[in-house]
């Protein structure tokens, strides 16, 4: 909860108000009774008009009074909670950002997304809860119990034993649920991860027929979620009717007492029915109390959870400043590089080669032979778990994020168009590109035509994951994206696969005729798409099996040779 209370400080002067208000509404309600009280024995006893006049009057006026101090309590705990959950959610996100891919693959993106969306509007609605209602209920609560002192002792003793009944209550099932709402919210994250995988992945499911297995594994997890939350809602539903219990056979106790002592002449009706009315404050506001506290226990859960991301440091830290480069030195180099994912075995082993300035290098392997985990290490998007990657001769480590990404224009495996427009989304790769500079990286992606196809051409709409384009021309559009900021290193990952043979060719054409000679590094699982290169380097099982030109690997590397027949009779 530090951290709560750390972006609460922002808004001390509104967490103060909000709660004081709140305490004044309270203090002008406990007056209500003994207004009531004067009225009866003042005013209807005795025949008084103008008795019962002015204490409606009085009653009036506090409650307007109250309304008020209600209202801007109410404003300033809205400001409080809402301005807290907007930082806190900056600040999330904000790590979120900063984790490496590492720990985002640990983690795991559904639960990243239940954590900042529901999580954090559960912990803003029991922040505004607790600023208004936190104090207010316990001195109700016990102010009532003082002014039934002040009318009579002996009735205010039922008061003090009906509460402290009611305090044991309350911390046993507030003790209960919270662990039973953490359970609720764990079940969650799993659900949301399951619906997020089967909406994505709809297509496939749909393409081999699992939708009844899917279905009945949904139906698994909303099954064990829905147990759990009847569990959670019996405990938490226990409060109320267990309240009403205690409060009526303290009401029941008080009005026996209280008739008894009128009877004596120890007490008036007008004290009587204060007393009631005190009693019956307190059940109100212990109701609201008890709603009160499981809605802090779910917001405390909530923001464990939160606190959890919080306080995982990011796995990669970044260098402040860049570090001097060294001329001569090749654009690419692995020294001794191996990769491991978490504590499996090793993806690669022993990486050692170097890929000097200008060249265009083609890295092909089978299925699982690592050639992504490869490049990866190139950005940094990873971090070797031995050896060294060096950008033009200095460790990739050494570099701040925002210098060694800028060096690199990035073609991911699965082409990814984010909501916009056209120009918006190419304006990722450099947002001070000019129209010259758009348009030819689009001619040089082979992207023209997808523009030029486009009612408002540059300017056309893009929907949430490219999906009003197909799978060619999104490849394309991502390639023209990282063109636009004319990188000194370009990575092509598989980026050219749902091309056709001709528009490949003309890519790859277009490609080496670049004016600013970037270092290209193309993987492929096509032996056309690279057969061209300056080098090739065959990877197996997470080895390097061979680097050469096409012509010596197919005398020299067997691997390479089996891979390129097999393409070459097909092709054929």
């Amino acid at each position: 909860m530090k951290t709560l209370f750390k972006q609460l400080r922002t808004y001390a002067l509104e967490s103060v108000l909000g709660p004081l208000f709140k305490l004044l509404e309270a203090m002008f309600e406990l007056f209500v009774p003994l207004v009531v009280a004067d009225i009866v024995d003042r005013g209807i006893s005795s025949a008084d008009g103008g008795a019962v006049v002015r204490g409606f009057g009085i009653l009036i006026a506090l409650g307007l009074i109250g309304i008020v101090c209600s209202i801007t309590a109410q404003y300033f705990a809205a400001k409080a909670s809402v301005g807290c959950a907007t930082k806190l959610r900056h600040a999330l996100y904000a790590h979120i950002e900063a984790l490496s891919f590492s720990d985002l693959d640990r983690i795991g993106i559904p639960t990243l997304i239940t954590r900042l969306t529901g999580d954090l509007n559960t912990v803003q609605s029991g922040l505004n809860l607790a600023l208004r209602l936190l104090l207010r209920s316990p001195f109700v609560v016990f102010g009532a119990m003082i002014m039934a002192f002040t009318i009579d002792r002996r009735a205010a003793l039922i008061f003090l034993a009906v509460i402290a009944i009611l305090g044991a209550v309350v911390t046993v099932i507030m003790a209960t649920s919270v662990p039973a709402y953490k359970k609720v919210q764990s079940e969650l994250d799993a659900l949301t991860g399951t619906t997020r995988e089967n909406l994505s992945g709809a297509r496939v499911i749909r393409a081999f027929r699992m939708e009844s297995g899917e279905r009945e594994k949904f139906a698994s997890h909303s099954d064990t979620l829905y147990r759990r939350q009847l569990t959670a809602g019996r405990i938490s539903a226990l409060m109320n009717p267990l309240t009403f219990v205690i409060l009526n056979v303290g009401i029941i106790l008080l009005l026996r007492t209280s008739g008894i002592r009128v009877n004596a002449g120890v007490l008036t009706t007008g004290q009587t029915v204060a007393l009631y009315n005190y009693m019956t404050q307190i059940l109100v506001e212990l109701v609201k109390f008890a709603n009160l506290i499981i809605s802090i226990s779910k917001a405390v859960s909530c923001m464990k959870r939160v606190e959890e991301v919080l306080g995982t440091e990011p796995g990669m830290s970044f260098p402040s400043s860049a570090p001097a480069e060294i001329p001569d030195a090749p654009a690419v180099e692995f020294r001794g590089v191996s990769l491991r994912y978490g504590a499996g075995e090793e993806s690669l082993t022993d990486m050692d080669f170097r890929i000097e300035r200008g060249e265009t290098v083609g890295v092909i392997g089978g299925t699982g032979s690592g050639k992504t985990s490869l490049i990866a290490l190139i950005p940094r998007f990873y971090d070797a778990t031995a050896g060294e990657v060096l950008v033009n001769g200095v460790d990739v480590r050494a570099y701040p994020a925002d210098v060694l990404r800028g060096k690199i224009g990035y073609v991911l495996q699965r082409a990814s168009l984010f909501h916009g427009t056209i120009r918006s989304n190419l304006s990722w790769g450099a947002s001070d590109a000019d129209e010259e500079g758009i348009d030819a990286a689009l001619r040089d992606a082979q992207a023209k035509d997808v523009v030029a196809s486009k009612e408002d051409g540059l300017d056309s709409a893009v929907e949430q994951g490219g999906r009003n384009f197909s799978g060619g021309q999104r490849q394309r559009l991502t390639i023209a994206r990282a063109l636009v900021r004319r990188p000194e290193i370009l990575i092509l990952d598989d980026s050219a696969s749902a091309l056709d043979f001709a528009t490949d060719a003309a890519l790859r054409k277009s490609l080496a005729a670049l004016d600013y000679r970037p270092t290209t590094i193309i993987v492929s699982q096509r032996t056309s798409s690279i057969r061209h290169a300056d080098k090739i380097v065959v990877l197996d099982d997470g080895r390097v099996a061979g680097i050469g030109r096409h012509e010596e690997l197919l005398s020299s590397c067997p691997v390479y040779r089996e891979i390129y027949e097999s393409q070459y009779k097909k092709e054929a």
